[in-house]
C-alpha cells in the first residue's frame, strides 16, 4: 500500500485554510492544518497560505513559534514549501503592508503596494487574470502560459533577483505572479480558487 503524502498547512491565523485543505484532499495529499511542530516535522510537503496584511502575518507566524521549525525544514532539511496569496509574500526580505516589516528572507525582494497606472485599473486587484510564465518550472507542468488565475491582494511581490521569477501577471503594469528557490515556491494567485489548472498547481507541487 503506497502511503499518502502528508502535508502540513500552517495555521497561522491568516487563511481560507479549509479550501486549501479539501484542494490538496483532490489532489491526492494527506492535508493538516496545523500550528503543531510535530506535524511539521513529519510532513512530506508544507504550504503556508494567506489572506491579509504582512506586519500582522509575519507577527502572527512568529508568535505562534512557527518561523523556527518552517526554516529547519525548508532551509535545513529541504521539504518542498509553497506559498500561497500572502503565503509567498512573507519569503520576501521585507513587506511595506503595514509598515516596515522584515519577513523570512528565503527569497531576496520587497511587498510593496501594487500601484495604478490607468485610471481603470482598480486596487485590490481581485479577479481572474493571466499568469505569463517568464521561464519553465515543474510547478506549472501541463499548464499552458497565459492561463487564467483568481487573484484577491493589494500588494505584491518585487523580486530582486530575476532568476526568481517563474511567472508574471498584466495588470498595474505587470507584477510578479510566481516565484522559486530550489524547494521554495511561492504563487500570488489562489490556486485553491482557481478551478482544474489550479489543482493542477498544486498537483505538480506535491510532485515534486
Amino acid at each position: 500500500m503506497i502511503s499518502m503524502k502528508k502535508v502540513a498547512i500552517a495555521n497561522y491565523g491568516m487563511g481560507n485554510l479549509d479550501s486549501v485543505a479539501r484542494a490538496v484532499t483532490v489532489c491526492g495529499g494527506e492535508a493538516q492544518i496545523t500550528h503543531n511542530v510535530h506535524d511539521f516535522e513529519v510532513a512530506h510537503y508544507i504550504i503556508l497560505p494567506g489572506v491579509g496584511a504582512f506586519s500582522r502575518g509575519i507577527q502572527n507566524l512568529r508568535n505562534c513559534g512557527l518561523e523556527e521549525v518552517l526554516r529547519e525544514q525548508v532551509l535545513g532539511q529541504g521539504i518542498p514549501l509553497l506559498g500561497i496569496c500572502l503565503g509567498m509574500q512573507l519569503l520576501a526580505s521585507k513587506g511595506w503592508e503595514g509598515g516596515e516589516t522584515e519577513g523570512l528572507g528565503w527569497i531576496e525582494g520587497e511587498v510593496k503596494r501594487l500601484e495604478p497606472n490607468q485610471s481603470d485599473v482598480r486596487i485590490p486587484h481581485v479577479g481572474w487574470n493571466e499568469v505569463v510564465l517568464a521561464q519553465s518550472s515543474p510547478l506549472f507542468q501541463d499548464i499552458p502560459s497565459g492561463t487564467d488565475f483568481y487573484f484577491v491582494h493589494s500588494y505584491h511581490f518585487s523580486c530582486h533577483v530575476q532568476q526568481n521569477v517563474i511567472a508574471y501577471t498584466p495588470y498595474c503594469g505587470g507584477f510578479v505572479s510566481a516565484i522559486s528557490r530550489d524547494n521554495i515556491l511561492g504563487v500570488q494567485f489562489h490556486p485553491e480558487k482557481s478551478q482544474r489548472l489550479g489543482l493542477q498547481v498544486i498537483k505538480n507541487f506535491l510532485a515534486l
